[in-house]
Parts: C-alpha cells; structure tokens; sequence
C-alpha cells in the first residue's frame, strides 16, 4: 500500500490524499479506509480520515461514517494501529 494515493473533494477542489491503511469488516459488510491530506491539526498532529466504500465497488465511492457503532468499530481499530506502531 506504499505511495497509494486516492483524491478526494475537499470544499469543492480536488485533493491528492496518501492511503494510511484499509480494513473490512464482516459486521458491516464495508470496507474501509484510511487516508490523510498531510494538514496538520490544532493539535499538532497530522489530520487522519477514515471513510466506508462497498467492497464490490472498490474506493471510488466513499461513504461517510455516523453510525455511532461504526464510529466506534473504527476508533478501535484506529486505537490497534496506533498500539501497533510504537
């Protein structure tokens, strides 16, 4: 997954985003992926987004996520990544 890069619209301009990671879930039947744009948050942190998509259809369609027990089925797996890391 080294050097994939995806473009997203962000505020109605394209943007060239580094993939981080992607996972799919069984639960949901989505798949799912990480991405940055390299911004860097208030925090001092680079800026990470995770989005859905339809395995079928690949990453051409991404979804945003609100389902509360999806939000925290990625948080999960965000905290995992972060734990695998260091």
């Amino acid at each position: 997954m080294e050097n994939e890069k995806i473009v997203i619209l962000k505020d109605g301009e394209e943007v060239e985003c580094d993939v981080l990671f992607t996972f799919d879930s069984e639960d949901t039947n989505k798949g799912y992926i990480g991405y940055t744009d390299n911004s860097i948050g208030e925090n001092g942190r680079k800026n990470i987004y995770v989005s859905s998509f339809d395995p079928v259809l690949g990453t051409s369609v991404l979804e945003s996520i609100t389902d509360e027990d999806e939000l925290s089925m990625v948080h999960d797996v965000l905290e995992e990544i972060e734990r695998q890391s260091k």
